[in-house]
């Protein structure tokens, strides 16, 4: 089997910075559909997770699946919610298991589609098990039959389309030989941007929420969660980002609905056999408001242009870089010859030139007050209880 070492000579993009990419795109197609359940997903962005496993050594898969890991949360802006428990779990043990796989059996005996469905039931699984600790409790037994029904349909097409992938992209054979591709098929010539300015630099902001995020966590007083809350909310809105308001209504009474489903306490009211009881209601509704705050906690803290440390950050950097150039070529994804177009896409992000020029913006002194004004707020919220 061939080993693809994790950065490429020359100057054209590591692979497994090609690979994050690719995890981008897909999650951010996958971020724009509605879903009653805020943690429920189809698995696109495991498509270049299952395609890795016979390209990448362990080690540099691993990369790989925490550059999807970090990288979904952050063009999802969920780094500080329970999302980003999910997602870990979720693509940890399904990204194990599809390389195991792999790895054991040969790949006469099992093709991606078997990979794909064994991927999609160990996702699935753990995330069950995470929802039924932390979001729907007992009545998460009800979310299990469709939940799994649902992922082993998408594990079983997104295989399908792997199967399709690996024998149709020019890309897709390139990576397994190791080979590097020049300006012939690179259609995009990247210009310098001028990122808008801002007043709070990206690492600020999310050491800010950082801060903020005990105070809401440890918070026991439910009327001043709820504040806080609206406070994150406020602060998604100051950042230019928008806020699904249908989606966020749907995903708090669907959270509220299955908790009502296990009664418990006072009953308030009786619709037959359906008790709405005091002690389920306000479960649900501590659930529901813990779960959307962290993600407008979340939301309002991660940046796109957030850095980490280290190869490791350098390569998310990367991802981003290549991921930010896939808006421009858009028109050309014809969803009828998506292979067809995917595959293009692919060849043309392999021969765009690496940018090694990397600036660190910093916070204005404005926006160090604005930042602490504002952590102010959440923290004062957790201590007015006390005082009341």
């Amino acid at each position: 089997m061939p080993h693809m070492s994790t950065v490429q000579h020359g100057n054209s993009p590591p692979a497994v910075a090609l690979f994050g990419a690719f995890c981008l795109f897909l999650s951010t197609v996958e971020y724009l559909i509605p879903k009653p359940i805020p943690f429920m997903r189809l698995g696109l962005a495991n498509v270049p997770l299952m395609l890795a496993t016979t390209i990448f050594p362990f080690k540099t898969f691993l990369i790989l699946v925490l550059m999807k890991i970090f990288g979904q949360a952050l063009v999802s802006g969920t780094l500080f919610s329970y999302i980003f428990l999910f997602s870990m779990a979720g693509t940890t043990v399904s990204a194990l298991a599809m390389y195991s796989i792999h790895r054991v059996v040969p790949s006469r005996y099992i093709s991606f589609i078997g990979i794909g469905i064994i991927g999609a039931c160990f996702s699935n699984g753990v995330q069950l098990i995470l929802a039924r600790f932390i979001i729907f409790g007992e009545s998460a037994r009800y979310i299990t039959p469709p939940f799994l029904i649902m992922g082993s349909i998408t594990g079983l097409s997104l295989g399908i389309f792997c199967e399709h992938f690996k024998n149709k992209s020019q890309w897709y054979q390139a990576q397994l030989t190791k080979k590097s591709f020049s300006g012939e098929y690179c259609s995009i010539t990247p210009s310098p941007k001028i990122l808008t300015k801002s007043i709070c630099s990206s690492r600020d902001i999310c050491i800010a929420g950082l801060i903020a995020l005990p105070a809401f966590l440890f918070n026991q007083h439910d009327i001043s969660r709820v504040i806080q809350c609206i406070l994150f909310m406020l602060y998604v809105l100051l950042t230019g980002k928008k806020i699904n308001i249908v989606m966020t209504v749907i995903v708090i009474g669907t959270i509220i609905g299955f908790n009502l489903l296990v009664p418990f306490g006072k009953v308030l009211i009786a619709f037959g056999t359906l008790k709405i009881t005091e002690g389920a209601l306000w479960a649900g509704i501590r659930r529901a408001v813990t779960l959307e705050g962290l993600i407008m906690l979340s939301k309002a803290s991660i940046r796109h242009d957030l850095q980490f440390p280290g190869t490791f950050g350098m390569l998310i950097s990367e991802s981003f870089r290549l991921f930010a150039l896939i808006p421009e070529q858009k028109n050309t994804l014809n969803p009828k010859y998506i292979i067809r177009d995917l595959d293009s896409l692919l060849l043309t992000l392999s021969a765009s030139p690496v940018d090694t020029v990397k600036q660190q913006q910093r916070s204005t002194p404005l926006g160090i007050m604005f930042l602490a004004v504002a952590v102010s707020l959440v923290w004062l919220m957790f201590f007015v209880p006390f005082f009341a």
